[in-house]
């Protein structure tokens, strides 16, 4: 039962609406003057304060900050029978949770005292309701979606609901929304299984073919350089639901013109994946054209070092004649060096900047027993990604970049899943060791578990020897050797993985952003 103080110096005609906030299960206790008020608050547990703003004695304005003073976080609601301006704006500058103007409603009251101690419970049960309203609706999704669009629109409503339940106490509800999203997860695996290798070769109709991380700089971001001096930030390893709970921070600062979606290629990986996005090529024609410049999995070396080399080649041979900066952030203090130089980025036409910490996050939430349990589940995951965000030199940038009036535009290369399902496979002492991915010589497994390319130049990647093949895990699985099997599944279960077929990975957020005029 909520206990509540109501403090009015004319106390004795309030009585009926005493008792109907009795009869609504409600423990009232009531007092005339603000001196007894910050007595009783000070020596018992109050869930909430009415509180009269002109009584004799002492005010409710002179009562309210020594009663905040004992309970900061105590809600206090403030009754007056002025609309002063001047009266208002001292009682919320003293940070009251609401106010009520005199003759006062009984069930006016109530509405207040609702909104201030069970908002969160009325809505998640509004939220819960919602989403049993449109369960039907999404499974049905998941059977008729044929087009790479129409799986981007079921994804962005399942992260919609996923953000949305991530505050309600029902964990039976959450369970059928993991549920539904992990079956969606087993049909978009089906989806690309049927389409990727006519994705690639294009042996459909282009209006069928999503764009994908090789065709994204000439299909999206050059055209929007076009329009005046942009800034690309690639968020290494970024998800849909971690772009949404960043973006409500930019809004202040930029009109986000674009909130949509491009596809990662296979394997979803920075190797892979963002070289072909700078190089604007697929793997294997980056290993054609610039074999000095392709490692493979096998081989030892940076992977992805020639970004930038990769990137100017691109904007030469589309006639480009910008000036380009590029930025690989990896460390903290390369970002703070950034911001000491931000006018190399002010004077650029053209400037990417690449910021590493979630792909960084992702590996220490492996290998790190803290940063485990930081993350324990995809909300706290979310959260600490805000949290780092809002810290972060990357939103100084971004503050910086709106105040300079230049356009940005946020993706990512690749997204991130967290796995739970071990599938086992062999293979010999070069195979990559990758858990979302295999290449190499010699694999074996069970094909109705993974999706197989034995021909790696059918999908446009490089093979590495004449007889390498590649396999992908779906949804939520994770590819283990049969070596210590045991081991490796306790080690890497409920881990953030990358590099195989999954919404997560796949379907990467682009979003660009105008700055707001001032």
């Amino acid at each position: 039962m909520n206990k509540i103080l109501w403090v009015d110096d004319e106390i004795d005609l309030l009585k009926p609406h005493v008792m109907f906030l009795q009869s609504k299960g409600y423990e009232v206790d009531t007092c005339n003057n603000g001196y007894d008020a910050v007595d009783m608050v000070g020596s018992t547990a109050y869930d909430l304060v009415i509180l009269d703003e002109m009584m004799p004695g002492m005010t409710g304005l002179e009562t309210l900050p020594l009663i905040k003073a004992a309970c900061p976080s105590l809600p206090v609601i403030m009754v007056t029978k002025s609309e002063e301006e001047n009266i208002m704006d001292k009682a919320i500058g003293s940070k009251i949770a609401d106010y009520i103007i005199k003759p006062v409603n009984p069930n006016q009251v109530l509405l207040s005292i609702k909104k201030n101690l069970h908002s969160q419970q009325l809505v998640t049960e509004r939220t819960t309701a919602d989403y049993r309203s449109e369960f039907g609706r999404i499974s049905s999704q998941q059977q008729t979606a044929t087009t790479f669009a129409e799986w981007c629109a079921l994804y962005r409503k399942i992260v919609a609901w996923e953000i949305e339940l991530s505050a309600s106490s029902d964990a039976s509800i959450k369970e059928v929304l993991a549920y539904q999203k992990n079956e969606a997860n087993t049909e978009f695996s089906k989806f690309v299984r049927r389409n990727y290798y006519d994705w690639i070769n294009r042996r459909v109709d282009d209006g069928q073919i999503p764009i994908m991380s090789h065709t994204l700089m000439r299909r999206r971001i050059l055209p929007e350089v076009e329009g005046g001096k942009t800034t690309l930030i690639l968020i290494d390893n970024m998800r849909y639901d971690q772009w949404r709970t960043i973006e409500p921070l930019l809004r202040g600062l930029y009109d986000i013109a674009t909130d949509d979606f491009y596809c990662a290629i296979l394997p979803t990986a920075t190797q892979y994946a963002r070289n072909a996005l700078f190089a604007g090529l697929m793997p294997l024609a980056i290993d054609k054209l610039m074999p000095e410049k392709w490692l493979n999995d096998n081989e030892d070396g940076g992977k992805n070092m020639y970004e930038e080399e990769f990137l100017r080649r691109l904007l030469q041979q589309s006639g480009k004649q910008w000036r380009l900066t590029f930025e690989k952030l990896v460390r903290p203090e390369a970002g703070r060096r950034l911001l000491d130089n931000m006018q190399r980025v002010y004077d650029a036409d053209f400037s990417v900047i690449v910021y590493n910490f979630l792909d960084i996050l992702s590996h220490a939430r492996t290998e790190t027993d803290i940063i485990r349990d930081l993350t324990d589940d995809e909300a706290a995951f979310r959260s600490l990604t805000r949290s780092w965000f809002e810290h972060s030199e990357l939103y100084t940038m971004l503050k910086l970049l709106s105040e300079r009036g230049h356009k940005v535009i946020i993706t990512s290369d690749h997204g991130t899943i967290r796995v739970d399902n071990p599938v086992r496979v062999t293979g010999d002492r070069e195979t990559s060791p990758n858990l979302r991915y295999k290449t190499g010589r010699n694999l074996a497994y069970n094909a109705r578990d993974v999706y197989e390319v034995t021909r790696p130049e059918d999908v446009q990647l490089p093979s590495g020897r004449l007889t390498s093949s590649y396999i992908f895990a779906y949804n939520r699985d994770f590819l283990v050797y049969n070596n210590d099997a045991n081991k490796y599944i306790r080690y890497y279960k409920n881990t953030f993985q990358h590099g195989g077929i999954s919404m997560e990975e796949m379907i990467v957020p682009f979003a660009v952003l105008k700055p707001k005029v001032r």
